[in-house]
């Protein structure tokens, strides 16, 4: 996926007793399946003595199945870390990891129970997990002559690009990264801006 979706921009932390059994779920930022089980050990490093700790991540675009996983940590098959995983997939949040550290109270709650448990306390982490914006950039060289320099910045400005570097030598040369999303259209732009002398080609960086 090419267009910006959200992202965990930080931890969100929910916590609820349900029937004496206490619940304590945090969301967080995963990319890859690793980065969700270094999330998974840092939970149960800072949420420590749970009878359980499921958990579940979807590590693409919000919605995505390519790259996820789900554990039920030794609850009864099925009640933990797939409704875990129904309600990342259903949060419209990409690259998320939530966990839910249970402290069993003595009352069995059943396999019907759990399940809505831990998809209640999973939602309540998402809801409470401030996002930010992922744009999926590229690398590119925009090389344009000296006199049309002061008409590109603006243009680099429209189309959210950032500028890594500039060097300046018989022209002058932007080394930029600019959203996928936007990468046809600086094409365009700079051609408009320099009557068709700048260049713009990818840059392997």
């Amino acid at each position: 996926m090419d267009n910006p979706y959200p992202v965990p921009g930080a931890t969100g932390r929910f916590e609820e007793v349900i029937r004496r059994s206490r619940f304590v779920s945090c969301a967080g930022r995963a990319d890859s399946r690793e980065s969700a089980l270094r999330f998974v050990q840092s939970v149960r490093n800072r949420v420590p003595g749970a009878t359980h700790y499921c958990w579940a991540f979807n590590a693409g675009p919000p919605g995505s199945t390519a790259r996820i996983g789900a554990s039920d940590a030794g609850e009864p098959r099925g009640t933990a870390g797939a409704p875990i995983l129904t309600a990342v997939l259903h949060s419209g949040v990409g690259e998320v990891v939530v966990v839910c550290a249970r402290y069993y109270g003595g009352v069995k709650l059943g396999t019907g129970g759990l399940a809505r448990a831990y998809a209640r306390v999973a939602k309540g982490a998402l809801a409470a997990c401030p996002t930010e914006r992922k744009v999926n950039r590229v690398a590119v060289l925009v090389t344009v002559p000296y006199e049309a320099s002061g008409r590109i910045n603006p243009v680099l400005r429209k189309l959210d690009a950032q500028i890594l570097a500039r060097d300046f030598g018989t022209d002058v040369r932007y080394r930029i990264r600019v959203p996928v999303v936007n990468r046809s259209r600086l094409f365009a732009a700079v051609a408009g801006a320099t009557g068709g002398r700048g260049r713009v080609e990818d840059s392997r960086e």
